[in-house]
This record gives structure tokens, C-alpha cells and sequence, in this order.
């Protein structure tokens, strides 16, 4: 099982500015740690530079041009309170849906069974029309609409254990037939979106986690309702928003996860993807702001998918 990394230098360019969570720092931990064994042998690709058409499979052109039109020649810009752009931002995002997209090709055509996308801006509270939450581009659901119309398939599953809601890939999934969302959240937390109750059985699957909350509700929330439901789905291909930010290490949240949890989910899905899909799986990086949970938190996960 080759799993391949996924990422492009312009990602150390997107500056979110001084004491801002989603930093620079964030990725070369992730490189660092790529460096290392039993990391080192694996092959990692540059990204392309994603085509702007392949951008507006998620978002309005218009949307996508007045983007383009924030980011500033020098300093920073808002395109949110909290999401910030830099001159080396547009390339940045070109290249972190480029990188997806790419992974999902080399997934589906056979170079990889597996691959990890180390990208920033993260992309999963981008909606179709709005940038927030450190977001500005959806690049995960970027890859599946790829993965959709580039190459044919029917059911393209989203599992997403950030500890924040992927309010904007779940607004996308919805009207997107084909595609499964699941989530496991802190509630109530930032974005305030996620409950249960909104749910499209079946399709759309959103289970909350309490503040305090630790390995075993968050073992329940997977092995009891999101796991079932993807076993139903029969997916084509597996593609994990990985943030993070659950850990117990994490400032920005109070779930208490630990490494062993990232590996366990992760083994997890593995097992449905070996059984459903050929073994394959697109992770693509979300939050995680703890630098020192972030680098073991994703080692675990990591192994994992390599098992």
C-alpha cells in the first residue's frame, strides 16, 4: 500500500501574521516531521497549481475573483476577522487544491493507495460564497467534486474529525448528490453549525461531543453511528478532513483526545477503505495548533494509514 505526501513550498508563504493560530509554523512542523523516520522514504510530490476551473466546481466564480482581488501586494488583508490574506496567499491556495486534486488523481489511477495532503490555508469552513475560520477555498471538497468529474465516481465519502465543524463542506455536500459528509465535533464551539437534528440520514451525519469529552465518547461517536453509516454509503474513495484540534493538548478547544485515538479512527477507516474502495484514502490537513500535538497527533496517523 504506497502512500504518497502532497504538498508545495508556496504553503509557507500564506502569513497569517503575528500570534495568529493557523501559522507558518504549523507546516514546517508537519515537514519536520516528514523528515524523520519512519516518514523519510516517503515519496513527496509538489503540487500543481490548481486550474481555476477546478476551484468553481466549489465556489462562484465571482466568489473566486473577489478572493483574488483581497489579497494584498503587501502587509495583510481580511477577508473574515479571522481569516487573514498575504501577498504569497493566492499562490498558496492555487496550490493547496492543486495538491488535493492531484492526490486524488494518483489515488484513483494506481500510483498511491494512499496519500496525505500537508496544505494550508486549511479549507473546511470555506463555504461556496464565504471565507472564514482560517478559510478560504474548500480544498477537500474541491477534491471530491475532482474526483466526481474527472473521474467518474459515483460516491466520494468526507470524514472529518477537526474538532470544529466542517460548516462549509457540509453545506456543500448537501445539494451535491454522491457525496457523504460525517463530522465529530465539539458543541457548542465555534462554528455553532453541526447538530444532529440537521442531519440527511444516510448522507449528511453529525455527531457532537461536550467539552471534557474524551477517547471513549469520541470511540462511540465513530464505531457507533459514523462508521455504520459509511459501510452503507459504499464509498469509491475515502477523503479525511484531518485536523487535530481535539487533542488535550489543543488551546482552542477542550476535547481530550490523544495519539491513540488519531490512530485508532484512522485504522478505522482503513479497514472500510481496504473492504469498500481498494484501500483508498486522501487525508488532506485541517486545523491542529498545538505544534507539539500536531507533529505526534499526525504521526499516529500517519503510521496508520501506512499500515
Amino acid at each position: 500500500m504506497k502512500t504518497n505526501v502532497y504538498t508545495h513550498e508556496s504553503c509557507l508563504e500564506h502569513d497569517t501574521g503575528p500570534g495568529h493560530p493557523e501559522r507558518i509554523d504549523r507546516l514546517r512542523t508537519v515537514l519536520k516531521l516528514l523528515d524523520e523516520a519512519p516518514f523519510k522514504n516517503l515519496s513527496i510530490i509538489q503540487g500543481p497549481e490548481a486550474p481555476l476551473e477546478w476551484i468553481c466546481r466549489a465556489h462562484p466564480a465571482a466568489y473566486v475573483e473577489m478572493i483574488e482581488n483581497k489579497v494584498p501586494e503587501e502587509g495583510h488583508a481580511y477577508a473574515d476577522p479571522d481569516t487573514v490574506l498575504s501577498p504569497g496567499s493566492w499562490e498558496a491556495m492555487r496550490h493547496a487544491a492543486g495538491s488535493v486534486c492531484q492526490a486524488v488523481d494518483d489515488v484513483i489511477s494506481g500510483k498511491c493507495t494512499r496519500a496525505f495532503c500537508a496544505v494550508r490555508p486549511p479549507g473546511h469552513h470555506a463555504g461556496a460564497q464565504k471565507a472564514e475560520g482560517f478559510c478560504l477555498f474548500n480544498n477537500i471538497f474541491i477534491g471530491a467534486q475532482h474526483a466526481r468529474a474527472a473521474h467518474r465516481l459515483d460516491r466520494v465519502a468526507i470524514l472529518d474529525f477537526d474538532v470544529h465543524h466542517g460548516n462549509g463542506t457540509d453545506a456543500l455536500a448537501r445539494p451535491a448528490q454522491g457525496i457523504f459528509f460525517a463530522s465529530s465535533h465539539q458543541w457548542p464551539l465555534y462554528p455553532g453549525t453541526g447538530v444532529p437534528e440537521d442531519d440527511e440520514e444516510g448522507r449528511i451525519i453529525n455527531v457532537t461531543l461536550k467539552a471534557g469529552d474524551g477517547s471513549e465518547e469520541f470511540r462511540k461517536a465513530w464505531a457507533g453511528r459514523i462508521l455504520p453509516q459509511l459501510e452503507i454509503f459504499d464509498p469509491q474513495l475515502i477523503m479525511i478532513s484531518a485536523g487535530f484540534d481535539a487533542h488535550r493538548l489543543d488551546p482552542l478547544a477542550q476535547i481530550n483526545l490523544d495519539d491513540e485515538d488519531y490512530a485508532w479512527v484512522t485504522r478505522e477507516i482503513v479497514k472500510i477503505a481496504n473492504k469498500h474502495c481498494a484501500g483508498r484514502i486522501v487525508s488532506v490537513l485541517e486545523g491542529g495548533y498545538s505544534l507539539k500535538a500536531l507533529k505526534s497527533s499526525l504521526a499516529a496517523h500517519l503510521s496508520a494509514l501506512l499500515s
